[in-house]
């Protein structure tokens, strides 16, 4: 059997070896000839998986170890008869620690902030509602908006609602194009001039999630903070962008080894199921054990003692802005970033709570 994966996928070979050749290639730069003769295709969000790509080639199954599915066109995929798999809910964990960190590395106040502080929450899949009850073990006030789903332990209102009462908001929606409730330019002009002027816009969803033209011109006029990790014209960004925006990170909020790892085994587990194999292998065995930072102590204050022993969001911030050059960072710059990335570890591993 061959298979073809994403040379940065975490655990291919612990996971896949077995089952015969495995040819690890740059997700983003991936041909058809590459996965002509292979029998499975194994990718993250750079990879566009279309007719271009699969069409006449021997695939029966693709799977990405990702949340997201915008970067799979299923319907081609269905119609060449394979088989495909997305690894839901995988690195929600890691994304909602991203979005408290930073938060709490602008206004490290709110970890005494109670009920006073109001996070809006929009999309309640498997990351915001994780995010949700993250943020209420903080004592933080959270409130939702999803037209999809009713989350019992988050009060859900409607996104005007929403927009005028937050004090910060983090998107967590799929990236959605002529359809109803579409999320592409979610927050835009209009969206932002409902906000108030200080409240803080996170986005670690997709990048046209947000409009960026609008975005700036909000910004230049509010100053707002502004934490993104996801990009409208990614994986180039424009130096104006960059000189905005408070906190910028590289696509890499659900970046946790957990996550990554976890994300592998959901496909390894989804490939077994389609190939009559028995899934025995679980990501838990192949992790480091890490110093326990939470023990002994309350959530705060393992959060204020250690946060940025636990992860660093101002260096990630930092190592982007270095790669500004000729008025952008380019693509070739933004993915070695994402591929160099040092894998941190949730919360949970140094002994702290997950939702």
């Amino acid at each position: 059997m061959k298979i073809v994966a994403d040379e940065n996928l975490a655990y291919t070979e612990y996971f896949f070896a077995e089952f015969g050749e495995i040819q690890q290639k740059a997700g983003r730069t991936l041909t058809a000839t590459d996965v002509q003769d292979a029998d499975a295709l194994l990718v993250r969000s750079v990879t566009k998986v279309n007719t271009t790509l699969i069409a006449g080639s021997s695939l029966k199954f693709v799977g990405s170890a990702t949340i997201g599915t915008d970067h799979l066109d299923i319907a081609a995929i269905e119609q060449q008869g394979m088989t495909w798999s997305n690894a839901a809910g995988c690195n929600a964990q890691a994304v909602a620690e991203y979005v408290i960190t930073a938060l709490l590395k602008l206004k490290p106040e709110l970890l005494d902030a109670g009920d006073a502080f109001t996070l809006g929450v929009v999309g309640l899949g498997n990351v915001g509602s994780r995010l949700a009850t993250m943020a209420q073990l903080l004592g933080w006030n959270v409130i939702g908006y999803d037209p999809f789903v009713q989350r019992d332990h988050v009060k859900q209102v409607e996104f005007a609602e929403l927009l005028k009462t937050a004090d910060a908001i983090s998107t967590h929606v799929p990236l959605t194009k002529n359809v109803q409730h579409s999320t592409y330019h979610l927050i835009d002009a209009s969206a932002l001039s409902q906000m108030k002027k200080d409240a803080i816009l996170i986005n670690s969803a997709r990048g046209p999630v947000v409009a960026e033209a609008d975005l700036i011109t909000d910004i230049q006029k509010n100053q707002r903070q502004v934490v993104l990790d996801v990009f409208e014209h990614e994986p180039e960004i424009s130096e104006e962008l960059l000189n905005l925006i408070t906190l910028v990170t590289p696509h890499i909020a659900g970046y946790s080894l957990e996550g990554k790892a976890r994300g592998t085994q959901m496909i390894y587990e989804a490939f077994c199921k389609t190939f009559h194999y028995v899934a025995s292998k679980q990501f838990e065995t192949q992790l480091p054990t890490c110093e326990a930072l939470f023990v002994n102590q309350t959530l705060k204050e393992a959060l204020k003692n250690h946060l940025t022993e636990i992860y660093d969001i101002a260096r990630d911030d930092a190592n982007l802005r270095a790669c500004l050059a000729d008025g952008k960072v380019d693509q070739k710059a933004f993915d070695y970033l994402r591929k160099t990335y040092p894998l941190r570890r949730e919360w949970a591993a140094h002994g702290g709570p997950k939702a």
